[in-house]
């Protein structure tokens, strides 16, 4: 499981290093009725944490990555 979020974070790392600054304030996905713009969804996903992994799940689900 660990390599799959890797591999995954990888992806993300990518795509949001090619975004636009004014495109990382949008939202990109929402979890338990809250929303998470691309800099939440990087400082979580980067820090490793629960929410960053269903973040990471989710957005990977809409077929964002």
């Amino acid at each position: 499981m660990e390599f799959i979020f890797k591999m995954t974070k990888e992806k993300f790392l990518k795509v949001y290093a090619n975004l636009p600054e004014p495109e990382r304030e949008q939202v990109i996905a929402i979890i338990d009725n809250k929303t998470y713009s691309w800099n939440v969804a990087y400082t979580e996903i980067s820090n490793v944490t629960e929410l960053g992994k269903k973040i990471l799940k989710k957005i990977e689900a809409l077929g964002l990555l």
